[in-house]
């Protein structure tokens, strides 16, 4: 990330690194760049993504902050695209779409497709179309010092604190967009094991931010657990009934073949295709058991 931050045709004011308790630390790596970069190593014990980022908003001495994750590689021409758009359309908060580079393993390359698809998100993550007004997320998020300054920030530090704190953005009357054009390469899972825990983290994580906004839970957000459910009755029902197991096996034959067909007409690769039909399963499925055991927990535990 740091390597693509030097890259930069518009070089940011001030750059924070902000390491929150690593057992392994940064600071030898960042050392490297202080010459070629704006760049300060920043050291506080664990507190979680949320309350490390209100930290270095705190620290920061710009009008404007722009926050990333570490994974993340940053094209060349990105600030000078978000000036240029924000100099036309101003915004309070902004947020960018991510993307596969050209260098991704099959795995993320799959996973990204997955991410995006409309199969799987409606084709609301980073696109133009989507449920309401924008609510940016963390790996490409903008804000001004007066959003900050007046949300306090982040509330929850883990577990949609980015949805969160979007949300209490546009409620407090400030105006969020997407820069389409504003992209980051953002790195994937590098095994399928690891992109269900963390789709499965992300299904509980909506149902945690519903304990501060229970409408924000939409129709859109439970598709994956309808998916869930309706993959396990198909298996119960069709296990007595063989209409039902072949007209279940139809429905998903029709859609892998069509997750098949949109991933190639995008990457032009036969394996890269192939296995972003198993990654739009363990997708759905994953966030649908996210949001079942913690939509379940709520009830019965509180």
């Amino acid at each position: 990330m740091l390597e693509s931050l030097s890259n930069q045709s518009l070089i940011p004011h001030e750059i924070l690194i902000i390491e929150d308790g690593s057992s392994t630390k940064c600071d030898d790596v960042v050392s490297k760049y202080e010459k070629s970069l704006p760049v300060r190593y920043l050291f506080k014990e664990n507190s979680g993504q949320g309350f490390s980022r209100n930290y270095g908003f705190e620290q920061a001495t710009g009008d404007y902050f722009i926050v990333f994750d570490s994974d993340c590689i940053i094209p060349e021409d990105y600030f000078q695209t978000v000036e240029e758009h924000l100099n036309k359309t101003n915004l309070d908060a902004y947020g960018g779409p991510d993307a596969a580079r050209d260098d991704f393993t099959s795995i993320q390359k799959a996973i990204s497709y997955s991410m995006t698809s409309p199969l799987t998100t409606g084709g609301i993550r980073g696109r133009k179309k989507h449920a309401g007004q924008f609510h940016p997320r963390s790996f490409n998020l903008g804000m001004s010092r007066e959003v900050f300054e007046s949300t306090k920030g982040y509330r929850i530090t883990r577990m949609g604190e980015d949805i969160e704190l979007s949300i209490r953005i546009i409620e407090s009357g400030f105006k969020t967009g997407l820069i389409q054009d504003a992209f980051v390469y953002h790195k994937r899972r590098t095994s399928f094991s690891q992109f269900f825990k963390q789709l499965r983290f992300f299904g509980r994580a909506r149902i945690n931010v519903s304990r501060f906004y229970p409408k924000e839970i939409k129709f859109i957000h439970l598709l994956p657990l309808f998916f869930l459910l309706g993959q396990v009755l198909w298996i119960a029902w069709g296990y007595f009934n063989i209409r039902v197991l072949m007209l279940g096996l139809a429905g998903n034959i029709l859609f892998s073949f069509m997750n098949f067909i949109i991933a190639f007409s995008h990457y032009r690769n036969l394996w890269v295709s192939i296995l972003s039909i198993i990654a739009s399963y363990i997708q759905l499925l994953a966030y649908g058991t996210g949001l079942l055991t913690e939509g379940l927990k709520r009830i019965f535990i509180g």
